[in-house]
């Protein structure tokens, strides 16, 4: 059956389902469906927008969960190397006062008998203290000969010097360590200056 209106083929079953719908509701102009299928493109933009920005905070979410993975991982290993720090400070003066000791012992008592034992053991204590510090990554810095590093050295004084290059350091008062990277406690020294 053909409408007279439009010139174009009806489907027969679709004018036995409209039997009985009165005309002002029957809508079979091309306006609708131009406006439905527009409204559709704008649905469809919509949720094509919508899902651009979920993907960027999807790629934003990840990138963020693993900087914080990074840092966490940087901080555990952080914990892992430094965790001692403040015991190795503290036990450096241990280090020192035996470094101190075995100085302090004349080379003539050394040479006793009675002695001698005694100043090996200081001496093997202090070996081993040496060792262990260099198993947990404590290494001393090396000051006497080398140029004043404000990173690593502290100047105490200036020490008139022909022999010496302004700025180099030529006597350690107290030794530097670091741990791992980083600084345990500058090296005292006096550094070396142009005599008046």
């Amino acid at each position: 059956m053909i409408d007279e209106n439009e010139k174009t083929p009806r489907d027969e079953a679709v004018d036995k389902e409209l039997d009985g719908v009165p005309e002002e509701f029957r809508d079979d102009s091309d306006e609708h469906d131009d406006e439905v299928e527009e409204s559709l493109d704008d649905a469809l933009a919509a949720l094509r927008g919508d899902l651009e920005t979920a993907k960027q905070d999807v790629l934003y979410a990840k990138a963020e969960t693993q900087n914080v993975r990074r840092r966490l991982e940087k901080d555990v290993q952080d914990a892992r190397n430094y965790a001692a720090t403040g015991f190795a400070r503290d036990i450096l003066s241990v280090s020192d006062n035996l470094a101190r000791a075995v100085q302090s012992v004349p080379e003539a008592l050394r040479e006793d008998e009675k002695l001698k034992g005694f100043i090996a053991g200081i001496e093997a204590t202090q070996r081993e203290l040496d060792k262990v510090f260099g198993q947990h990554g404590i290494t001393r810095i090396a000051s006497t000969g080398m140029p004043l590093d404000p990173n690593q050295h502290q100047a105490m004084m200036e020490i008139p010097s022909d022999d010496h290059e302004p700025g180099t350091i030529v006597q350690e008062m107290q030794a530097g360590y670091m741990i791992k990277d980083r600084l345990l406690r500058p090296a005292m020294v006096g550094v070396a200056k142009k005599p008046d």
